[in-house]
């Protein structure tokens, strides 16, 4: 499991803000575990600090301002995707004025400081959050949306209202790529906004020292482009900043047409809106917590660890779940193969549902069999070592389908497949089969959480 991270030592850094003009110097200093970013306005009494959260967002008109009360830190957008791109969890940045020094406009000068500060592992796991299910949203010409992934990818195409300079870029972040293909990025803007940033006291200390300016197809700035598409990379290094306020490393593909700061914060909103869904939805489906063991009593041997082939009886079943009677609805697994496993689950007149479904004509309620098979999904992926000790939560169902009753003497035999497993997300299609028949089947989705 991955560990959080901060920095080893202080480091510092001077120059001007982009929007106030103002003289700032700024300090990364280390932080504990679990505390996240957090920014420290030592120019006022007490050294007010806020942290880099989505509840603390203020303002997203050309960049992303943080705020408490009457304290607010400009700006934020290019520090936080620094430490997003390094792969730092945990850190103070020390200011002593509202915005962080803007140096050439990207994020270079921040990523050596961190590299400059060296990283340090910390004790506690790193938590990435993970994308369930994808979102879309629409805004004027902004189109952002989110897809599950294995890892964090980014892709986004750039242009203004004309249609200039129109780029496209797709990149999956680590922190080799980060650091070579878009923290050297620059802001950007086109000449024609210059008029309207300075008469609404933006840009004041922006300069082509700091920034790259678009006039028709002229492109004016100090040196040449770092990178052929350096505006579209640059789109990057804002979404991968504006989302590190998510407060822990986004796992996803990202893809956005014409975004900005406003409609990046909301996505954010939007995946923490999904992730409490699914938090409600796991708690409504808890099941029992696992039996403690001492900590001198000896793990069973073979358990947290089916491989395939393996046959499993019901001594083992109850090794591998927490469900206990009257909720255990598989007594057996007869085979594993792969991303696939049957199961089988005795149907007997001392069932005690039947004594209210229904009198004088017994039937398996179907919601039951639906937890039979998220009951052996479940085995499924807990077979793995790494995934021992943890609770399978039954979360949703889908195209579910009730066929033919089941009635007692009946043997259920339960036949499930994955068909996605990233992360802590599984979702497998299973049947319930009587003599060869079909009886029921559902997509089922659940997830594995710590015991």
């Amino acid at each position: 499991m991955l560990q959080q991270h901060t920095i080893r030592e202080a480091v510092r850094f001077s120059g001007i803000g982009l929007h106030g003009g103002e003289r700032v110097t700024m300090a990364f200093l280390p932080a504990p575990p679990n505390s996240g970013i957090r920014f420290r306005r030592v120019d006022l009494q007490g050294g007010p600090e806020i942290e880099a959260r989505l509840e603390n967002v203020t303002e997203t008109s050309r960049s992303t301002t943080l705020g408490k009360g009457n304290v607010k830190v400009q700006t934020v957008e290019h520090v936080l995707a620094a430490f997003a791109g390094m792969g730092v969890d945990n850190a103070v940045v020390e200011l002593d004025a509202p915005e962080p020094p803007i140096a050439d406009g990207s994020a270079r000068e921040y990523t050596r400081m961190l590299e400059q500060a060296g990283a340090v592992p910390q004790g506690e796991p790193r938590e990435s959050f993970v994308v369930a299910e994808p979102i879309e949203l629409v805004t004027g010409e902004t189109v952002m949306s989110v897809f599950p992934h294995d890892r964090l990818r980014i892709t986004c195409t750039s242009a203004d209202k004309q249609g200039r300079y129109t780029q496209l870029h797709s990149i999956e972040l680590t922190r080799e790529q980060w650091i070579r293909e878009l923290s050297a990025a620059r802001t950007f803007c086109f000449f024609e906004e210059l008029e309207y940033l300075f008469k609404n006291g933006l840009i004041r200390g922006g300069s082509l020292e700091n920034a790259v300016v678009i006039r028709d197809d002229a492109v004016l700035t100090t040196e040449p482009l770092r990178y052929p598409n350096e505006f579209v990379r640059h789109k990057i290094l804002d979404i991968l900043g504006d989302l590190y306020l998510l407060g822990r490393p986004l796992q996803g593909h990202i893809v956005a047409v014409k975004p900005s700061h406003a409609v990046n914060c909301e996505l954010a909103r939007q995946l923490v809106a999904q992730q409490r869904r699914l938090d409600a939805a796991m708690q409504a489906f808890t099941p029992p917590p696992a039996p403690s063991r001492t900590p001198d009593e000896p793990e069973a041997a073979g358990e947290g660890s089916v491989g395939d082939g393996t046959t499993l009886d019901i001594e083992q079943v109850l090794k591998t779940l927490p469900h206990r009677y009257p909720f255990l609805m598989v007594d057996r697994i007869t085979s594993i193969a792969g991303n696939k496993i049957t199961g089988i689950k005795n149907v007997t007149a001392n069932e005690p549902y039947f004594q209210g479904h229904f009198p004088g004509h017994p039937i398996m309620p179907g919601v039951l069999q639906l937890e039979a098979i998220a009951q052996v999904a479940g085995i499924l992926m807990l077979r793995q070592a790494e995934n021992a000790r943890r609770l399978a939560y039954f979360m949703s169902a889908e195209e579910v389908k009730w066929r033919s009753p089941v009635r007692p003497g009946d043997v259920l035999t339960i036949q499930v497949e994955m068909v996605r497993a990233r992360g802590k997300i599984g979702k497998a299609k299973g049947q319930c089969l009587v003599d060869g028949q079909v009886v029921s089947e559902a997509l089922v989705t659940f997830m594995l959480i710590e015991s």
